[in-house]
């Protein structure tokens, strides 16, 4: 996406907080390449998968929920258990959308969405611990409710259909017709686009369905780097993102950073440029792969507990 790619750009060219450190990122760039390069495969065991439109569905609802799971300070994690494992974040997330529709909660329904309460929601999801932002969750599902049913027949996959097989279009189709979605900030008097939730929904999309049906992107190579808050906890551990000795011990000691602030931004826009250049990096030495499947690469990276021994910046946002 043009517009993600060059607001980036900008934005690392004019950093005073956030760096990106060439020679890390050279060097993890020829150490991926060694391989073998694997890509993430897609865990059906915790989505909701196959060829109907009710896939489609989940994964719109999904990704209108795939925010801030971390929990606010002095609460515990939200967390479920799925087939007798624990599971927090967007996992758990993931598998208790799934575990409603099992048992017949018509989660992926237009009208159920437009009509759902937050005594609900919390019901449908479950577990322990807290969710943090679950009163704009069901603003943002009451919204996507009634688009769909306003505008699409109530079928997600009618939405889909109506980006013409573009990744791109309908990123941006859902960015300019749900708030939640637009995923936009301002940088020393520029317009920033991230577009993050948007853009996955796509990447999910493609992954979920191979490819293929609602899946079939002609321009999937457009989208970037997805960015929220594990990618640059990863490229932080791996040494290519440097945050400044004020910007570093915030993160480290968890202070909450401002959605919108200058550093925010910046640690964003760093992280969708980091991949970019890992991409052209990988590109010079005979191997091409899509900025969406690095991001997956990395973020799977994250997973690892050596990649958690430095905490992610904090940021109270809907958007990541």
């Amino acid at each position: 996406m043009w517009e993600v790619h060059k607001t980036a750009k900008s934005v690392v060219e004019m950093s005073s907080q956030v760096r990106i450190d060439k020679e890390a990122l050279v060097h993890f760039s020829r150490e991926l390449y060694k391989g073998p390069i694997r890509i993430p495969p897609w865990k059906s065991l915790y989505h909701i998968c196959g060829g109907g439109d009710d896939a489609v569905s989940y994964l719109l609802v999904l990704d209108s929920l795939n925010f801030c799971f971390w929990p606010a300070p002095g609460t515990d994690m939200w967390e479920i258990e799925y087939r007798s494992r624990g599971l927090s974040g967007y996992y758990a997330l993931a598998a208790s959308l799934k575990q409603a529709l099992e048992s017949g909660i018509p989660i992926t329904s237009a009208d159920y969405l437009a009509e759902l309460s937050l005594d609900v929601l919390r019901r449908v999801l479950g577990g322990q611990g807290e969710l943090q932002l679950l009163e704009n969750r069901v603003q943002i599902l009451n919204e996507l409710g009634h688009l769909l049913l306003e505008e699409h027949d109530g079928k997600a996959c009618r939405l889909v259909e109506s980006a013409g097989m573009s990744a791109v279009t309908l990123a941006r189709l859902l960015a300019e017709k749900l708030s939640s979605f637009q995923d936009v900030a301002a940088y020393l008097g520029h317009k920033v686009f991230f577009y993050k939730r948007a853009q996955i929904f796509a990447a999910d999309l493609y992954g979920a369905f191979e490819g293929k049906s609602w899946g079939s992107f002609a321009d999937i190579n457009k989208l970037t780097a997805f960015a929220d808050y594990k990618l640059p906890q990863v490229l932080r551990h791996l040494g290519i993102l440097r945050y400044t000795p004020a910007l570093a011990p915030a993160v480290d000691q968890q202070i909450l950073i401002d959605a919108g602030s200058p550093e925010e931004v910046e640690i964003r826009a760093n992280t969708i440029w980091a991949v970019e250049l890992i991409k052209q990096e990988l590109e010079r030495m005979g191997t091409k792969l899509r900025a969406f499947e690095i991001d997956w690469i990395l973020w799977n990276m994250g997973q690892g507990e050596e990649f958690k021994v430095r905490p992610y910046h904090r940021t109270l946002t809907i958007y990541y």
